[in-house]
């Protein structure tokens, strides 16, 4: 588990907001739980070991609405919006989305594969949807994410390395270099790392300093 600080040491938050937990399902208990198709096994013995931090708006910029539920429900219309005709037919998912309020909804079962990595690579291991938890920040490569976001995304990070051996936390553009680049310069990893106090080795090289 994730030190130097415990995980449920240092964050601020509402006294009457009950803890974030995962329970063995793998279900969160502060999240709206969504339904979406897109998913399937991890493959066997696969423990989860890396929380991987995307970014999504739909259309691109455009926060609010159920777009981006809609597209994980395999129910997005292609024709509402020209950017759409650039994703159609696209079946993806991720565990988790965070809007810019901090709500956190949740789409698929921490123990299933959700499908959100696509060809990637962390520590020389291919294939993160296999050993990761996706997690989608409401946001646009480039531009800034809400204080709500920093907040629950912390408290997500905590409640699951309370339930798995994560051994680290990376963005998109981290797995998929060159071919990805969210969540993109606007996410402040700094910011992330010293809120949560865990040690260094649990983020990319460069993002923060050794505890």
């Amino acid at each position: 588990m994730p030190t130097a600080a415990t995980p449920a040491e240092g964050l601020p938050r509402d006294a009457a907001m009950p803890p974030l937990v995962i329970d063995a399902a793998g279900w969160c208990s502060r999240a709206r739980r969504c339904e979406t198709p897109n998913f399937g096994p991890r493959p066997p013995g696969a423990a989860i070991e890396l929380a991987l931090v995307h970014s999504i708006s739909l259309p691109p910029g455009v926060y609010g609405g159920d777009a981006i539920e809609r597209l994980f429900a395999n129910r997005l219309d292609w024709d509402a919006h020209p950017y759409y005709q650039q994703i159609r037919g696209l079946q993806v998912s991720a565990h988790f989305v965070l809007r810019r309020d901090g709500e956190l909804l949740q789409f698929v079962a921490c123990g299933q594969r959700a499908w959100h990595a696509g060809k990637s690579a962390w520590q020389g291991r291919e294939g993160c949807n296999d050993f990761s938890i996706g997690i989608e920040l409401e946001g646009l490569e480039g531009e800034g994410f809400e204080d709500a976001q920093y907040d629950a995304l912390q408290a997500l990070l905590r409640a699951l390395a309370q339930r798995y051996p994560l051994r680290g936390v990376a963005g998109h553009e981290h797995v998929a270099p060159g071919r990805k680049l969210d969540p993109g310069p606007g996410f402040d990893w700094g910011r992330l790392v010293a809120g949560l106090r865990w040690h260094g080795r649990y983020f990319p090289e460069g993002l923060a300093a050794p505890r």
